[in-house]
This record gives structure tokens, C-alpha cells and sequence, in this order.
């Protein structure tokens, strides 16, 4: 055996599993990794694409949050200007009905008043004609008396 034949007949075999590689083994793997590389650039793209919009849906939350605080503290403002006015109307009315009250107490304390005072009279009138029967017991003209009894009670 000769060496340059083997090394020839080796080279030609190469040459062979080369072309055979190129023609046969080679396409399908170059045609997966462009299908790979084309997948994984469409991913990247699909994650540049959602980072985006996540960016863009971030904005439009904080944007409602703003509109919602914003909302919520008008609304609260409103809620304690109204329990302020009720507050006050509550006092209003219950001043007016503090004020209703007094009036009626000082018109039925006047009323118990003139009441006493009549009781009174009568009860000093009484006393005045016991007294005075006692005194008089012998000369005592009813209709003289009863006159004189009752211009003492009115100017009691």
C-alpha cells in the first residue's frame, strides 16, 4: 500500500462526506437555525412589543389612580361639607326647640305663678273673715262683709 494512494483515496472520501454533508446534512441545519434565529427574534420583538404596551397600560393605570384619588377627595370633601351643614341644622333646630322650651317653661312658671298668687288671696281672704268673725262674733252682717272681703281680695 502506498501512502499517497491512501492519502488520495482518503482525500477523495472526504471530498465525498463534504459534498454529501453540504448537499444533504447541511441544509436542514442551517434552515433550523434560521428557524430559530427567526423565532428567536420574533420573540424578542413580541417582548420589546409587551414592554412597550406594559409602559403604555402602566400610564393609563397611574393615570386613572390620579383620576380616582382625585375623585375620592372630592368626593370626602363633599361628604364633610354636607356633615357640617347637617350638623349645623341639627343645631339650629335644636337651639330653636331649646328656645321653645324656655318659652313654654317661663309662660307655665308665670301661669303656676298667678295661680299661687290666687290661691294665696283666697287662702289670706279666709283667714281675714276667720279673724274678723272671731273678732266679731256678735255684729257680723254678711253682705257688708262678703263687699268688703272681696275688695281686700283684689287688691291682695
Amino acid at each position: 500500500m502506498n501512502i499517497n494512494g491512501t492519502l488520495v483515496a482518503q482525500a477523495i472520501v472526504f471530498a465525498l462526506l463534504v459534498l454529501f454533508t453540504m448537499k444533504f446534512v447541511w441544509p436542514p441545519i442551517t434552515a433550523a437555525l434560521d428557524e430559530r434565529a427567526s423565532k428567536i427574534a420574533a420573540g424578542l420583538a413580541a417582548a420589546d412589543k409587551a414592554k412597550s404596551e406594559l409602559s403604555v397600560a402602566n400610564k393609563r393605570v397611574e393615570e386613572e389612580l390620579g383620576k380616582s384619588r382625585n375623585e375620592s377627595a372630592v368626593r370626602l370633601a363633599e361628604a364633610e361639607r354636607r356633615a357640617h351643614a347637617m350638623i349645623e341644622e341639627a343645631k339650629a333646630k335644636a337651639t330653636e326647640e331649646g328656645g321653645k322650651i324656655i318659652a313654654a317653661a317661663k309662660v307655665e312658671a308665670e301661669q303656676q305663678t298667678v295661680k299661687a298668687r290666687e290661691t294665696l288671696r283666697e287662702q289670706v281672704a279666709v283667714l281675714a273673715v276667720k279673724g274678723a268673725e272671731q273678732i266679731l262674733r256678735k255684729e257680723v252682717n254678711a253682705s257688708v262683709h262678703a263687699d268688703l272681703l272681696s275688695r281686700l281680695k283684689t287688691e291682695l
